[in-house]
């Protein structure tokens, strides 16, 4: 089943919000109790980045820099209503102009209709976690099955079918696991239900150490994070909630779990802290057992690789479109440049080229990848991409002058969440904060406070720190043409 060709394969899995410090590879707190050891696995037979970041903390945005290799002001995706012009270059149209087989399936989220793919078959908008609405070029239509193996299977059976195999390939994978509702699998409907997670030190943050955007932000655990959608407790006898588009077979074994909840819930009668900290084992074991049904399809990807003799000469990319906070800061969701929603998981394997076991810590951000496929196909990256190719950052050969720095910019306010519009620059240790609108700066020191907490911009001994950054973010504002 292997190819006679010699160009590389990319095979690039895309997960929704999954957070780094939900993936045991990078040995947080919630390794040994939650693991991901398909994902894992990518790192342990390739490289693991500890320092990859995004351009903008929001699912289209994210997506859209990925495809074109560039920032949100030059793509035209801001926001999360926006649309990306898919004729703009992308990644995909010139693989597929250098021989490539390229293919798309799951989710999108762009509102436009996929362009430089071979095949591609893409969830509804954000779609559903089970029994999913899948959009071809023939229309749309239900499929039945939980979203994210369903993902998986049309992915392996264009692998397996429908692929001209004797040309490079690559297969975007993208799941819309684990975005909120964040639901569970119907392999993991009882995973980690007697689990106790450990309580991030931060749950309780009163961001007294912040400014106004930390304080008024709409993404609390305890404030916004819902009882009936998110954590499946419905109240009211007339809702019918996540049973929606689920066939009886799926709703009597989802009934099972969750009505025990309920029940559970409404026997404790919790107030304050405590309620608190009830909401957020539950948000932890929905969405970790989410996670769990991407690591379970992770490996049969791998899977199929290695049986298919297709692993030595192919490119296994994990990454999501941002990260996600976890109770940090009593939050959820992401939008902030904190560094949980700022930082993206990222795993390569390319048994050819990368060695086993590397861990990088060289500031890389999603808008490489574009240049990096193109680079591996042979080709020459069109001179709009913003990025910069990981090639010798994969091969251990990090260039002298590799980035020292990342440029930031989120647009979406007033919008869900309440958020406010900022921007910023980063590098290893410092990072500056500019939230515009409301002129309020913050600056902080990462070695010495790694959980942001201390906001260091009116600090005297932190004022050459302070404008030394300024001057950064002018610089790479004007190499961005950032206005």
């Amino acid at each position: 089943m292997g190819q006679t060709n010699k160009k590389p394969n990319i095979v690039f899995i895309f997960s929704d919000d999954h957070a780094f410090q939900a993936i045991s590879a990078y040995k947080g707190p919630l390794a040994q109790l939650a693991p991901t050891p398909n994902i894992d696995r990518i790192g342990k037979e390739g490289m693991r980045f500890d320092k990859c970041y995004v351009t903008n903390s929001l699912c289209t945005p994210s997506r859209a820099s990925v495809l074109t290799g560039t920032h949100s002001h030059i793509n035209g995706v801001k926001i999360l209503s926006d649309k990306l012009d898919t004729n703009q270059v992308t990644f995909p149209t010139v693989l597929q102009s250098l021989g490539y087989q390229t293919a798309v399936v799951g989710k999108w989220h762009l509102k436009s209709t996929p362009k430089g793919f071979n095949y591609w078959e893409i969830l509804n908008d954000q779609g559903q976690y089970y029994n999913p609405d899948l959009i071809t070029r023939e229309g749309q239509k239900q499929v039945e099955g939980y979203a994210t193996d369903v993902i998986t299977d049309k992915a392996l059976n264009w692998l397996q079918n429908d692929r001209d195999q004797t040309a490079p390939f690559m297969l975007m994978i993208h799941h819309k696991a684990p975005h909120r509702s964040f639901e569970k699998g119907p392999d993991h409907l009882h995973t980690y239900e007697d689990v106790t997670f450990p309580e991030p030190s931060t749950l309780f943050d009163d961001y007294s150490g912040r400014g106004t955007p930390a304080k008024t932000q709409e993404m609390t655990i305890a404030e916004h994070l819902k009882l009936d959608s998110d954590l499946k407790v419905y109240l009211e006898q007339n809702v019918s909630g996540f049973n929606k588009r689920m066939n009886e077979q799926q709703r009597k074994a989802w009934n099972k779990v969750y009505d025990s909840v309920k029940t559970d819930f409404l026997s404790r009668n919790l107030t304050g802290k405590e309620l608190i900290k009830w909401k957020y084992q539950r948000y932890m074991k929905d969405y970790l057992a989410t996670v769990r049904s991407v690591d379970d399809n992770v490996g049969r990807v791998l899977d199929y690789l290695d049986k298919n003799g297709l692993t030595e000469n192919t490119l296994v990319v994990y990454c999501s479109d941002q990260g996600f906070y976890l109770g940090e800061h009593g939050w959820y969701d992401k939008r902030f440049m904190y560094e949980e929603s700022f930082r993206t998981p990222l795993l390569m394997r390319w048994p050819k080229e990368i060695k086993k076991a590397s861990v990088n810590a060289d500031l890389v951000s999603n808008l490489d990848f574009a240049q990096t496929f193109i680079q591996l196909a042979g080709g020459v990256s069109p001179e709009t991409m913003q990025g910069l190719s990981l090639l010798p950052v994969m091969k251990n050969q990090t260039p002298k002058n590799w980035r020292s720095s990342l440029y930031y910019h989120y647009y979406d306010y007033p919008a869900v969440h309440s958020v406010r519009k900022h921007e910023g620059v980063a590098n290893k240790r410092y990072k500056l904060i500019h939230f515009y609108e409301i002129d309020e700066w913050e600056l902080y020191d990462l070695s010495k406070d790694p959980k942001e907490l201390k906001n260091q911009y009116n600090n005297p001994s932190y004022l050459n720190k302070v404008n030394e950054m300024k001057a950064e973010l002018k610089r790479l504002k004007q190499q961005y043409k950032a206005s």
